[in-house]
């Protein structure tokens, strides 16, 4: 397939290689990596038959996509949802190739799902599909070549019948997919630790901003989203001290008009709407307090909503702020801006974000950009360390598990921060480019691997 009919890939690719050009210029052999490592090792692709519950045959497109396992076996989500194709996952499999590097954990990279709806789906139906999509998917991977993880349409519950299906095929117990449930290999803080990893990432932005003391104390946060990353990183701002002021989903946004913003109450009943399948729109509507305690925005994203806020954590979906939002982010006084989300802004808002950094004199002028690769890393940390887990036969505490994930955010923003300033503080900007830091980083990480091991020369 022609890259002209990948867009997404096409656009992950550019954001990858418009940043290296600093690192390439000084070291022109890795443009030989950079050819090999855009082309996958691999892909699948496979029909998938299930049975409705009307007892009629339904069938789907199965992907998976092992781009890389030059740090370890591939590791990756599985989405479920009718817009998957191969060009979305080849974007999410090759970020995740320079993500998981950041982690500093022994993992390759890659992404796979399906174009089946889980929206409006029985458990009965839900099962039957899993059982089918693992029946195929199950003869490519295993703990020491490809594990994968949940996605969009992918959470406790599909993954359950997912291994359930893979022990049943294969006869064997093992740590095949992460995001399992507890009593079965799975990890304490899994379903937060992306949410969790990108405040604790935005944590050490601040404190190089504003100072070792500094925090979320009081700092307004427009969060899109409203699924397990948005949940658990308004929970972990609002455990902070920050005020959370929208939450969003397909429909449209949540806006709260408290000066308390969202609750911890708020995000403990949302919760719950959301594995439903109900809206936003169906929480403003339940009763009249929170009808006078938020105002609904359909078909709007909250990026242009507010006239003040300090920090932006889009956690949805890909492109989710345009030129014009990154504009309106940055009138409104905006300072921070981390992806929860996997490529959650456009270019064009790269751009945006990148120039104030450019032309600003001071730190303070600055609305610093932290792309998703390094930011929502803290998923896939925690996914490489339930497969440490589960190697051992082991369960670490939940205290235990959330040390190792701020350890390993801390590393992955300092490694960013540190080749940023290598590679883009020469150019007299306020700030280094955390998002060249993070592909930069990353790219050489994979890139002597796979030189040791032969891939290149």
């Amino acid at each position: 397939m022609s890259r002209v009919s990948e867009p997404e890939f096409e656009q992950a690719l550019n954001e990858l290689t418009s940043t290296l050009a600093p690192f390439l210029e000084k070291n022109p052999s890795y443009e030989k990596a950079l050819k090999i490592v855009q082309i996958p090792e691999r892909i699948i692709t496979f029909r998938v038959v299930w049975e409705d519950d009307k007892g009629e045959a339904q069938v789907n497109r199965g992907y998976r996509v092992q781009f890389n396992s030059a740090l370890g076996p591939y590791k990756g989500g599985l989405r479920l949802h009718p817009s998957v194709n191969l060009s979305i996952l080849k974007f999410l499999g090759f970020e995740q190739i320079f993500k998981n590097a950041l982690t500093g954990l022994s993992i390759g990279g890659g992404k796979g799902g399906c174009d089946f709806d889980p929206k409006g789906k029985t458990d009965n139906e839900i099962r039957k599909f899993c059982y089918a999509f693992m029946q195929e998917l199950s003869r490519h991977i295993g703990p020491l070549t490809d594990v994968p993880a949940g996605d969009i349409g992918v959470g406790g519950r599909e993954v359950g019948f997912l291994f359930g299906a893979y022990k049943k095929y294969t006869n064997s117990f093992s740590g095949i997919l992460t995001g399992k449930g507890l009593s079965f290999g799975g990890s304490h803080i899994r379903p937060e630790a992306t949410g969790y990893g990108l405040v604790y990432y935005v944590s050490w932005m601040i404190k190089h901003v504003e100072g070792a003391e500094a925090g979320w104390k009081g700092k307004k946060v427009l969060i899109s989203g409203s699924g397990n990353v948005a949940q658990y990183a308004a929970e972990k701002v609002i455990a902070l001290g920050g005020v959370v002021l929208s939450l969003s989903d397909s429909k449209g946004t949540l806006l709260s008009t408290s000066p308390e913003g969202f609750t911890n109450a708020d995000i403990a009943a949302i919760g719950p709407m959301k594995v439903a399948h109900k809206s936003l729109t169906d929480y403003h509507q339940s009763t009249s307090e929170l009808k006078s305690k938020f105002t609904y925005h359909a078909g709007a994203r909250p990026w242009a909503l507010v006239e003040k806020a300090d920090v932006a954590l889009p956690s949805a979906t890909q492109n989710e702020i345009s030129e014009d939002e990154a504009k309106a982010l940055v009138k409104a006084g905006v300072k921070y801006v981390a992806e929860g989300s996997n490529m959650g802004s456009t270019q064009e808002a790269i751009d945006v974000f990148e120039a104030t950094r450019t032309s600003a004199k001071a730190v303070g002028d600055v609305v610093w950009y932290a792309p998703g690769k390094a930011s929502n890393a803290g998923g896939v940390a925690v996914s490489g360390l339930e497969m440490s887990q589960n190697s051992a036969r082991i369960q670490w505490t939940r205290e235990e598990v959330d040390e190792k994930l701020q350890t390993i955010m801390e590393k992955c923003y300092n490694n960013c921060f540190e080749t940023g300033s290598k590679y883009t503080k020469e150019t007299g900007s306020a700030l280094p480019s955390l998002v060249a830091g993070a592909n930069i980083a990353g790219f050489v990480l994979v890139a002597d691997a796979m030189k040791a091991q032969g891939d290149w020369w």
